[in-house]
């Protein structure tokens, strides 16, 4: 099996770092024209130089309906569209005032809506394009930690569903991939405490997995490439017949036949 993506553009949202850097570098190494997106110039250029050949960087954020609008105005096309960024932050139910739900409704629903918005009726237009939205396993298993956050992952699942009825026949799909969990900077930061007893970064991950998602499978937080290899697939010409899918790479964490 081989992809082939020569002569397609695509943006990766949130893509300095972790999943997003990962899915960046397998459209690349795909032959994609990819776009690597975050919030600071900084973060852009530093990913561009990890990242190197001739993919750009747009420093925007795309939390914010101007910051989508000002991203449309720079890049008025793309084929392949991957909505992966997103926050995450875990807040008691009863601490979590309404910035917090705003917040992750924005950057983890919103953003991935507008750009859907802008650039899925060119994809039609060309009758070929490909929408991915990175959702979670927390869509499905809402952790009691960050309610919040698992109601914005359902939301895009929701989304891409809708989405992928509504450019039926056009030729673009649209899907969801649900992570479970991953050993991203994010992650790695929110284990620092157990790692400070001197366990490594895969110990402290397997033991998380152990403790608060005992349904797994894989009994160990999956790598971004593991994630990202779902994402370049999905992208690919060869997926042409998924659509409207949530397709899982969370070690079997979710308990249920789907």
């Amino acid at each position: 099996m081989k992809i082939d993506l020569s002569g397609k553009t695509a943006l990766v949202t949130g893509s300095t770092a972790g999943i997003g850097f990962a899915i960046a570098r397998g459209l690349q190494e795909a032959g994609a024209a990819v776009v690597i997106n975050g919030r600071s110039t900084a973060s852009v250029e530093a990913a561009l130089g990890r990242l190197g050949g001739p993919a750009r960087g747009r420093a925007i954020d795309l939390g914010t309906a101007e910051g989508v609008d000002a991203l449309a105005a720079l890049e008025p096309r793309f084929d392949i569209v991957v909505n992966n960024l997103g926050i995450f932050e875990p807040v008691d139910f009863f601490a979590a005032d309404d910035a917090v739900w705003d917040r992750h409704w924005q950057v983890n629903v919103m953003s991935g809506m507008r750009l859907a918005r802008i650039y899925l009726p060119g994809m039609a237009e060309r009758g070929w394009g490909r929408m991915l939205f990175l959702s979670s396993e927390s869509a499905f298993n809402i952790p009691v930690e960050m309610i919040h956050y698992g109601v914005s992952k359902t939301a895009d699942v929701a989304l891409a569903r809708g989405l992928a009825k509504r450019m039926a026949g056009t030729g673009v799909t649209v899907n969801s991939i649900l992570p479970g969990p991953t050993l991203s900077e994010g992650v790695a930061e929110m284990l620092k405490a157990e790692m400070a007893g001197g366990k490594t970064l895969e110990e402290a991950g397997a033991d998380f997995v152990r403790t608060h998602r005992p349904t797994s499978l894989l009994r160990r937080p999956a790598s971004v490439e593991e994630v990202a290899n779902m994402a370049v697939y999905l992208a690919s010409p060869l997926a042409s017949a998924t659509t409207g899918a949530a397709l899982r790479v969370d070690g079997g964490t979710i308990d249920f036949i789907s």
